[in-house]
């Protein structure tokens, strides 16, 4: 692995150890060094240099939210009344816990959350009560995901 100032360059090996912990990150690294044909202490080194050079951002448990009730995804696009209101409106939707992602966009919208209900009402009670009446907002425009068709991370 070689750092260039802000890419980093990975050989086969890292690409190999990569591949296996991305389809199970609680994979046994003594499992992966049989399989690439390297010691489990050279697996470890090679994790803590891509640690380190911020390739990797950790590992996580994924929550299926649906066992939970968890079942209306929606896209919510966010009008400010100006770009000056960015900042409060945003760490208000910090506080609102159906707000998995917020993104400052490019087009009509000022913001584009994603936003995780139990049902279509629950939606409809977070966006009245919580994310329309927000300060600076002036109007939402809302896409519910029938189905999420493609799920990844980028390809190593």
């Amino acid at each position: 692995m070689k750092s260039d100032k802000e890419n980093i360059k990975i050989d086969g090996i890292d690409k190999k150890i990569l591949r296996f912990l991305m389809e199970d990150a609680r994979k046994p690294v003594l499992e992966i060094a049989r399989k690439i044909g390297i010691s489990g202490a050279a697996i470890h080194q090679r994790l803590r240099k891509l640690e380190n050079s911020g390739l990797i951002a950790g590992s996580k448990f994924v929550i299926n939210p649906k066992v939970l009730g968890y079942s209306t995804m929606a896209y919510v696009g966010i009008y400010l009344d100006k770009a000056m209101s960015n900042p409060m409106a945003v760490k208000a939707l910090k506080k609102i816990p159906e707000v998995l992602e917020c993104h400052y966009t490019t087009g009509n919208w000022s913001i584009l959350i994603k936003v995780l209900c139990k049902d279509n009402e629950h939606l409809m009670q977070v966006l009245n009560k919580d994310i329309q009446q927000i300060g600076g907002v002036s109007r939402t425009e809302t896409f519910i995901s029938l189905e999420q068709q493609i799920e990844r991370q980028i390809s190593i």
